[in-house]
């Protein structure tokens, strides 16, 4: 058919509608028809009238009227540059100027005839439509495809129209504001920056906001999740099912497929860029209402269904497998692109507030409220980020530690913050898995601000909401929520101002980690808890002069623990996302072994003495491991932590000496077994025939790896030296073990002998010079006390 008596066939057609009219077919021949005519006019035109048609907009198919529009303008222009294409190979470089594009009209003139169509008898925002399509169609700049003053030409007139389009549009025109979303979100990337700078944002803000979030086309105001509970229903036994011949699924199908889900990111990023780029702060502060209401109502909505109910862990058990493999995943697909869009968002906004004095000013109420809105609109969408483990995610990551940030320079909005999203039940593990959800994020968020927060308030909404996870078991899956306790404890702990809040709740925190490890709790925060622990109850903290033997206590109950933990190979836990654990951790290790590689984690906080004490008692527990290849790996690492720096330089000359000269590598390497035996009767000591009759009492102590266990009055008496033949103390039975503690290390070396006895007796001085050296009691039997090696005082 000729192009003449097609234009007026079509004409005809886009006069009138009627229910069997198709649209898409109708389109797709005014695409071809815009390519073949040749009169300027003709083509002016049929751009008005495919802009103006009743049988296209009088009952439009929302956005996608829209796309299929502005697609048959791309068409076109892709046409055309195909057609010039295969003109270029048939000609050569010298004739192909006067080569005539008949039956076309030449592409610059056809440009200006398409856009002439772009009259006052449709709506502004569908002179985008035209605009957008040629600018699509004929690709970015790089491309070369348009002469510099024709592409300027159009990059100016889409602007242009876009911002006549802001101020005639009206507010209730959602497919209006939805299709000038639309368009400027495909050429926005585009644009040069000159033709950026002209758009009206503070105008354009609103309209993207409302398209993205509420409109039909957009999120629906997050009520889509509300039809989805009349889906979802009980099939088998505890087994529930959503169907995907489900209106809801149907639903869910169609979002992801709608032009303003389907491109989501890019459109999240335009709407940072136009926040950043508002002239009017209120206009920021409005979007974020906005998104913390969005966020808000998709929680409570998603709580109101049924899937809610299951945790993530529990899917597998209570979904059928339609469910599990169909509807589900396109559920949290959604929820995905969700909660990547609303992130971006979010950085922009705050990046605004950073480098706006008007927000950073603004009374001195903007800061803590955006960052406080920012942190509540991240805790609604906690319920998705944590499923997907999303702190690898840069920009959530920038956003969650930039508000706390802020926040955390106003310690009383910390407070009220804290007392708005604390957990409503304390005192017990929430059953709703939305619920543990809330108290997760409450955790790690609370965790930051121990700093800012006074002794009274950090027990109240620090300890109490940590306490039920610490000694919780019985749920692996869990492991997570567990954790985030033991940090926030922890991090309790090491604020220098609840001194005597750690000295109240440290017991009772050291006796849950022996009862969760390893069961509910991973290796890696076993040996972090430890190791801060240590850190905190040396010097030079004040918890460490109040409580000096805290150290030692600790380390005991680790030795003790390593002796009778057990050596089987605990089951390895999947690492939380974007940790860095050390190798130690990512490889599989026994209880034992995670008990003696705790024990020397600790050894570049210990004071000298005690370094100088428990490098050869790690040293043995280290050879006590079971199995070999775990024994190795404990031996690398006690090299690893003499030798990585982290000790200062006395406690490196400490380890250096005891290394090389003191015998430390032969026991770290080769063991010392058989010294047990030897150390049960030892030589050298007072023989008991010396002990009795002496004139002289002398208060000598039971000690147990330098701590003063018991003392009793003994005899003084010649010694033997050990070149000659010693005598043994009997071994002291612990019916008769004395109960009196003294503490050698704050009594010093004259602790040993009482006044009464150290003043005038001729071996006081001579004993006390060599005591510290050479007199030591271990106990090396479970029912038994022995006095150790006596090398005589010369």
């Amino acid at each position: 058919m000729p192009s003449d008596r097609l234009l007026g066939t079509l004409l005809r057609s886009l006069h009138s509608y009627t229910e069997q009219q198709d649209t898409p077919r109708l389109l797709g021949t005014a695409a071809s028809l815009l390519t073949t005519l040749n009169n300027p006019l003709n083509v002016t035109l049929l751009t008005s009238q495919l802009l103006s048609a009743p049988a296209i907009w009088a009952h439009p198919d929302g956005l996608r009227t829209c796309v299929r529009c502005l697609g048959a303008f791309h068409s076109a222009a892709q046409a055309l540059l195909r057609h010039e294409d295969s003109l270029l190979e048939q000609s050569t470089g010298h004739d192909f100027a006067k080569l005539q594009l008949e039956p076309n009209l030449p592409k610059d003139d056809w440009i200006r005839a398409v856009v002439s169509g772009a009259d006052e008898h449709s709506p502004r925002w569908r002179h985008l439509l035209v605009l957008g399509g040629l600018l699509q169609g004929f690709g970015p700049a790089r491309d070369q495809s348009l002469s510099r003053s024709m592409r300027s030409t159009l990059e100016s007139g889409l602007v242009t129209a876009t911002n006549v389009a802001l101020e005639e549009t009206l507010p209730d025109d959602e497919l209006g504001q939805q299709a000038l979303t639309v368009v400027l979100n495909y050429c926005f990337p585009d644009l040069p920056d000159h033709e950026r700078a002209r758009l009206d944002y503070d105008s354009l803000l609103p309209v993207l906001m409302r398209s993205t979030l509420h409109y039909h086309e957009g999120l629906r105001s997050a009520y889509f999740l509300g039809t989805l509970d009349n889906d979802v229903r009980a099939v088998s036994g505890s087994r529930f099912q959503w169907s995907a011949r489900s209106s809801s699924y149907q639903q869910i199908q169609g979002m992801l497929s709608s032009p303003v889900i389907s491109s989501l990111g890019p459109l999240a990023r335009l709407i940072g860029h136009t926040a950043e780029q508002a002239r009017d702060s209120r206009l920021i502060m409005a979007a974020l209402d906005d998104l913390e209401a969005f966020a808000r109502t998709l929680y409570l909505q998603w709580r109101h269904t049924k899937l809610s109910e299951i945790d993530a862990s529990e899917e597998i058990l209570y979904l059928d497998t339609e469910t599990m493999e169909t509807t589900n995943p396109a559920l949290w697909k959604l929820l995905r692109s969700i909660l990547f869009a609303v992130v971006i968002i979010l950085r922009s906004i705050v990046g605004r507030m950073l480098g706006d004095a008007a927000l950073a000013i603004d009374g001195g109420i903007g800061p803590p409220r955006i960052a406080a809105q920012t942190l509540h609109t991240l805790r609604y969408f906690h319920f998705i980020s944590s499923r997907l483990g999303i702190t690898t995610f840069s920009q959530y990551n920038f956003v969650y530690l930039t508000a706390m940030d802020i926040l955390a320079t106003y310690p009383s909005e910390v407070e009220a913050f804290l007392e708005a999203i604390k957990p409503a039940d304390i005192g017990q593990v929430p059953h709703h898995p939305l619920d543990r959800s809330l108290d997760l994020f409450y955790l790690n968020t609370a965790e930051h601000f121990t700093l800012v927060l006074p002794q009274s308030r950090a027990e109240e909404l620090l300890v109490a909401v940590a306490t039920p996870y610490l000694a919780a078991g019985g749920n692996n899956h869990l492991l997570t929520i567990f954790e985030a306790a033991h940090s926030v404890m922890l991090a309790a702990f090491s604020a220098p101002q609840n001194v005597e809040l750690t000295a109240k709740h440290l017991p009772f925190y050291v006796d849950a980690l022996f009862k969760v490890f390893p069961s509910n709790l991973s290796a890696r925060q076993f040996r972090l808890a430890f190791k801060t622990l240590l850190g905190l109850a040396t010097p030079p903290s004040e918890l460490a002069a109040n409580q000096p033997m805290l150290p030692t206590v600790l380390l005991e109950l680790l030795h003790d623990r390593a002796y009778t933990a057990s050596s089987a190979v605990i089951p390895l836990d999947p690492p939380s996302t974007g940790s860095q654990s050390s190798p130690d951790v990512a490889r599989e290790l026994s209880e034992q072994a995670v008990l003696v590689l705790t024990v020397i984690d600790t050894l570049p906080q210990l004071p000298l003495e005690l370094l100088d004490e428990w490098l050869p008692l790690a040293a043995g527990m280290l050879n006590r491991v079971a199995d070999a290849s775990i024994r190795e790996r404990c031996k690398e690492h006690f090299w690893n932590v003499l030798m990585d720096g982290e000790m200062n330089s006395h406690r490196s000359q400490c380890c250096a000496a005891w290394w090389s000269t003191g015998g430390g590598r032969d026991m770290v390497l080769f063991g010392h077994e058989g010294r047990e035996e030897e150390m049960h009767e030892m030589s050298g000591a007072l023989p008991p025939e010396a002990i009795q009759g002496h004139p002289s009492d002398l208060q000598l102590g039971v000690y147990k790896r330098g701590v003063q266990l018991w003392s009793g009055p003994m005899r003084w008496g010649p010694c033997t030296p050990p070149s000659q033949t010693a005598s043994t103390i009997p071994l002291i039975p612990p019916t008769k073990r004395p109960s009196s503690l003294i503490d050698s290390r704050s009594a010093g070396l004259t602790g040993i002998l009482p006044q009464s006895h150290a003043n005038g007796h001729p071996a006081t001085e001579e004993l006390a010079t060599t005591a510290s050296r050479h007199i030591s009691l271990y106990a090396h039997a479970p029912n038994m006390w022995a006095v150790s090696r006596w090398t005589g005082m010369e």
